[in-house]
């Protein structure tokens, strides 16, 4: 075992004498040391349950005959840190939590690890951690929010923020704003929709680091704290077996991963951590790729915010394996893939027929033959962007406009609620990527103000920032080359013509070579908008959104 490096032999008296200061017996030291990652808090309501998951994770371990220890992971919660400079912490958090775990794990030699996040960044930084550290590892998300119905239909965090922009408009008064707040978000859980949190679990089950359902069992179902008991067996299996994240996260299970994305219509910061977790898995992908996927996968489902359905829906419909069931009847999938389970994902999902066919299209019937994310590249993001085509009203698939540029997202706003942006309009907002942010903040806030505002059919969004999974409407993100270092986003002017055809992947300014060249002369760079601490080492680091904005060593 590789914990023998922290307790075997005489070397190791003191050692196992700091380990039985904990309580531990010698039983419990002789036995596989798994270390149990729970990201609990007491802000986020994705993980205000995690206590509960981990004590039931820590009981399957020891049923399977190991040694759980249990130690912490820090968490950033998008919504409360939405539309503030606290949303600058968020993606890179992913790194904080990715490099903290590989801390923890390298220094106590643990032989396993079962990972508990649930929302955001958390997930995918613990993926980062295990594909790093390739030691056997196990995802046990902490489960969806269930949403409620009000008024006729099913609530969610977006409705929250939309509802912003509605009572700014003058369409609901202060009543009906906050009658909204109160049915918005009404159990534990990761936020109802096909928002980032809910995308990346159930991507989970996908790439094959986590048990069938760890994606749809809502949070507060009992069926979730036995998940988590077998997950906590399991680990002890895939020690048992050396089954680790390398062996799963091939390049095969991230096609699967792209393939199931496309046809869930997953949030586009699925197109941020799929290949930070490849880069990290020594499997990386290009974002070209997910277009070619793309063009060949029908769009099965419409989750809020693409549609009115939630993720307990999905769910109630027979979850991931049965969508992914669907997929493989037209051979849409690489079924030999490794999986958690010890099974392969042709094992896993065999027999797992939809069961709702309203809520996980058909194959012959599908919401669109081509998948729910787009890549569009052109003179404006040379290296492309990305937007969620399945949350695109049909009108704005194509559409031209003038610019109204802004250099933060706190400019965009005021000039939203202002009135200031008309139908037509293409709101470019810059030096919010991982480097210019620094940290690149999602925006919600604009979004849903735009939306509540009943422009969504008729405003589009740019950005070398990123939106939020919850965000609908022709939202275009992740523009690169960032204005922050030299993009061509950087030179656009008031009045511009923007050219958007998601349909073809275009994304154009229709602005010449040489007046383009003329801009740049002289040009340099806005000041950055924190200048100390993490954020300014992260802004040193930090490799483009395209490449997964992960932090590079040199």
């Amino acid at each position: 075992m590789y914990s023998d490096i922290v307790k075997k032999g005489v070397e190791k008296t003191p050692h196992r004498s700091l380990f039985k200061a904990s309580g531990l017996t010698d039983e419990e030291i002789s036995r596989p040391l798994i270390g149990v990652v729970s990201s609990k808090n007491e802000i986020i309501p994705g993980h205000v349950h995690l206590d509960k998951i981990a004590e039931a994770v820590k009981a399957g371990v020891r049923i399977a005959g190991g040694t759980p220890l249990e130690f912490p992971a820090i968490g950033v919660c998008d919504g409360i840190a939405m539309g503030h400079v606290g949303m600058k912490y968020s993606l890179a958090s992913r790194e904080l939590i990715a490099d903290s775990i590989e801390s923890m794990a390298l220094a106590h030699g643990f032989d396993a690890l079962v990972l508990i996040p649930n929302c955001d960044k958390i997930v995918p930084g613990m993926l980062i951690a295990a594909s790093r550290l390739n030691i056997p590892s196990i995802i046990c998300s902490g489960g969806p929010m269930l949403s409620m119905n009000f008024n006729g239909k099913d609530r969610d965090l977006n409705t929250a923020f939309e509802a912003v922009g509605a009572f700014k408009a003058g369409t609901i008064d202060e009543q009906g704003l906050l009658d909204l707040e109160e049915a918005a978000c009404p159990t534990c859980g990761s936020c109802s929709g096909m928002f980032t949190a809910n995308s990346m679990n159930c991507l989970c089950e996908v790439l094959g680091m986590a048990l069938p359902g760890n994606g749809t069992i809502p949070a507060v179902y009992s069926e979730r704290i036995r998940l988590a008991k077998q997950a906590g067996m399991k680990i002890m299996e895939l020690l048992e077996r050396n089954i680790r994240p390398r062996d799963i996260i091939t390049p095969d299970a991230l096609y699967n991963a792209l393939r199931v994305d496309m046809a869930l219509g997953c949030s586009t910061n699925s197109m941020l951590h799929l290949p930070a977790i490849a880069y990290e898995a020594k499997a990386p992908i290009s974002l070209d790729y997910a277009n070619e996927i793309s063009e060949a996968t029908p769009n099965l489902c419409h989750l809020a915010p693409a549609g009115d359905h939630h993720v307990q829906d999905l769910y109630a419909a027979g979850g991931v394996t049965a969508v992914m069931n669907e997929l493989s009847k037209a051979n849409l999938l690489k079924l030999d893939t490794m999986t958690v389970t010890g099974k392969t994902q042709g094992e896993n999902i065999k027999g797992r027929e939809v069961k709702d066919y309203s809520v996980i299209r058909p194959l012959d019937n599908p919401y669109s033959k081509t998948g729910g994310i787009a890549v569009l590249k052109g003179n404006l993001a040379v290296d492309g962007s990305v937007v969620k085509r399945s949350a695109v009203a049909p009108e704005m698939l194509q559409h031209e406009g003038p610019a109204k540029v802004y250099d933060s997202e706190d400019e965009a706003i005021a000039a939203i609620y202002a009135g200031k942006i008309k139908a037509g309009d293409v709101v470019v907002i810059r030096y919010e990527g991982p480097k210019g942010g620094p940290g690149m903040r999602e925006m919600l806030s604009p979004t849903s103000a735009i939306c509540g505002m009943g422009l969504d059919k008729d405003v589009a969004l740019i950005t070398d920032g990123r939106f939020s999974g919850a965000t609908r409407g022709a939202a275009i993100g992740h523009v690169s080359p960032e204005a922050m270092e030299g993009g061509p986003i950087a030179f656009v002017k008031d009045g511009d013509i923007i050219e958007i055809d998601i349909t073809k992947g275009i994304l154009n300014v229709k602005v010449s070579d040489e007046e383009m060249a003329e801009r740049k002369k002289g040009w340099t760079p806005n000041e950055p908008k924190i200048k100390a601490g993490y954020l300014k080492r992260y802004s040193k680091l930090v490799s483009s959104a395209m490449q997964g904005a992960v932090m590079l060593d040199d």
